[in-house]
């Protein structure tokens, strides 16, 4: 049997995008392209890891129609262990309606459908105990979100877990968080969501996170922002793509004319940063090459409309690794 080595689990969804000339408080606006497939937070990059070439398993709800089978089938091209996830008779499978504007704002309206029945027990223990990371993401609803507090409790001590809050659970607040937090080994969120949970700036609230009991706090900070980093000779000023920290170093990956790329569609492109930063937690990287791959990846995957179209393989993955970076993967 083979070893998964990442597990994903959060909702399904089947995302509904619109790129539009404007978002608007109310009105009527031109849609300029338009796009349905598969999405859903920890399944992007569960589904990113397996197309690097990661032994890679999802959990989850979806339902017995059309976006269902679609959801399960988009795995399977990359090879993604599907059979796990729960198919349930008469439910609606997730979806998530989602408009973005020229200027790069977006609206996201989720419709939990399926994802809203999964239980403590549609979890199989066992599965999850034999991997060796398990990537969580959030759940619209608050009983969701109770299993995964459950589940945090039920865990083998070996299974590392990281954890993508996205604004929903962020909006919960660090106390809320915390069960999670103290058993999360790499917390993934955007400078907004990291605003939203601390009340704090990108360097004062990784270090709140942190102190909740994260090891590392991955902050992806969107087109850069201009960040100071260390104290006396070392402080330095920087634009930042963005920021890792651990107990004792913080890292700023910088935006450069060359790592920035033609901007089609963002969604998904924090999902696209935790499947190139665990690829490289997996390879044994340190925490700075793992933001390099995460920035990599994300940039790919913003160069097509969707969370999935533009992710790399490993080989595109590694061409870019040497461009950038003068040596191999």
């Amino acid at each position: 049997m083979t070893t998964i080595e990442v597990i994903g689990l959060g909702a399904l969804n089947t995302d509904y995008l619109y790129k539009v000339e404007r978002i608007l408080d109310d009105g009527e606006a031109v849609v300029n392209e338009a796009k349905v497939s598969p999405g859903g937070s920890a399944a992007n990059t569960i589904y990113g890891l397996a197309k690097l070439g990661v032994n890679t398993g999802v959990m989850g709800v979806v339902g017995d129609d059309a976006e269902g089978k679609v959801s399960i089938q988009d795995f399977q091209t990359v090879g993604v262990d599907t059979s796990q996830i729960k198919v349930e008779p008469g439910a609606k499978t997730g979806s998530v309606l989602c408009l973005s504007d020229q200027l790069g704002r977006r609206s996201l309206y989720v419709a939990p459908g399926a994802n809203n029945l999964l239980t403590i027990d549609d979890l199989d223990l066992t599965y999850i105990n034999r991997a060796g990371m398990l990537h969580i993401s959030s759940f619209a609803d608050d009983r969701q979100f109770q299993v995964l507090l459950e589940l945090m409790g039920r865990l083998d001590s070996s299974v590392k877990v990281s954890f993508a809050p996205g604004a929903l659970h962020s909006a919960k607040m660090l106390k809320a968080l915390t069960p999670i937090l103290a058993r999360t080994y790499v917390l993934f969120l955007n400078q907004h969501e990291l605003r939203q949970l601390t009340g704090e700036n990108v360097i004062a609230g990784a270090e709140s996170c942190l102190k909740q009991g994260c090891h590392v706090v991955a902050v992806t900070l969107g087109k850069g922002m201009r960040l100071e980093l260390g104290k006396g000779v070392s402080h330095r000023e920087v634009i930042a793509a963005s920021y890792i920290r651990d107990a004792d170093n913080e890292y700023a990956i910088e935006v450069t004319s060359q790592n920035i790329v033609s901007e089609v569609d963002t969604t998904g492109a924090g999902d696209a940063f935790a499947a190139g930063f665990l690829y490289g937690l997996l390879q044994g990287k340190r925490l700075e090459e793992c933001g390099r791959l995460g920035d990599i990846v994300a940039q790919f995957s913003i160069t097509k409309v969707g969370a999935r179209e533009g992710l790399p393989n490993f080989t595109q993955l590694a061409q870019r690794y040497q461009e950038l970076y003068k040596k191999q993967l």
